[in-house]
C-alpha cells in the first residue's frame, strides 16, 4: 500500500467519524470540557439502550447488577453487604432492592444462620432465566465497541481507571 493511499484512508476515517463537537453541535472551554462532555454524552448513549432492554424484562439497572452479581459467585447465599459492596452504582438502596426482586421471584432472602440481622440473597431458576435472555443482548452491547481494535479497548479502559483514581 503506498503512502499516498494510506493518508487517504486515514483522511477517510476521520471524516467518517462523528465528533463531539458535531453530534452537540457545540463549543468547548477546552480540550478537558471538551472530554468530559465526550465521555458523558457517550456514556449516556450506551446506558439509554441497555435500560431500555433492562425495562422490557422489568428490571432496573441495578437489579440487573444484583442479579449478575449472584449468579456471577455462584448458587452460594451471599449477604445483603457482599452485594452493596460490588454495586456499580454504590448509592443504591440495597433493601428496597432486594424486596423488590423477591416479589418478583427472582431471588430468595433467607436468614443468615451465623448472625440472624444479616440477610442471606441466593438467585432464582427464574432469575437465571432472565439474566440468560439479556446475556444475548449483553453481547450485542459488546459489538458497540466493535470499532476500536483490542489494543484501543485496553488503554480505554487504562484511561477510564486513571480517570478513576
Amino acid at each position: 500500500m503506498t503512502e499516498q493511499c494510506l493518508y487517504f484512508l486515514i483522511d477517510k476515517f476521520r471524516k467518517s467519524v462523528m465528533h463531539i463537537d458535531e453530534e452537540l453541535d457545540g463549543r468547548f472551554r477546552n480540550d478537558y470540557h471538551r472530554g468530559l462532555i465526550n465521555l458523558i454524552f457517550t456514556a449516556n448513549m450506551l446506558h439509554a439502550d441497555f435500560h431500555q432492554l433492562l425495562k422490557n424484562q422489568g428490571l432496573t439497572t441495578q437489579q440487573y447488577n444484583v442479579l449478575k452479581i449472584l449468579r456471577g459467585f455462584g448458587a452460594e447465599p451471599r449477604s445483603i453487604d457482599f452485594l452493596r459492596k460490588r454495586m456499580l452504582d454504590r448509592k443504591s438502596d440495597m433493601s428496597r432492592i432486594i424486596d423488590k426482586l423477591v416479589n418478583k421471584k427472582l431471588v430468595d432472602r433467607v436468614e443468615c444462620n451465623a448472625d440472624r440481622r444479616q440477610k442471606d440473597v441466593t438467585i432464582t431458576p427464574s432469575g437465571l432465566s432472565v439474566l440468560s435472555k439479556l446475556d444475548t443482548a449483553e453481547k450485542k452491547g459488546d459489538q458497540l465497541l466493535h470499532n476500536l481494535s483490542l489494543k484501543e479497548v485496553k488503554t480505554l479502559n487504562e484511561l477510564l481507571d486513571k480517570i478513576r483514581t
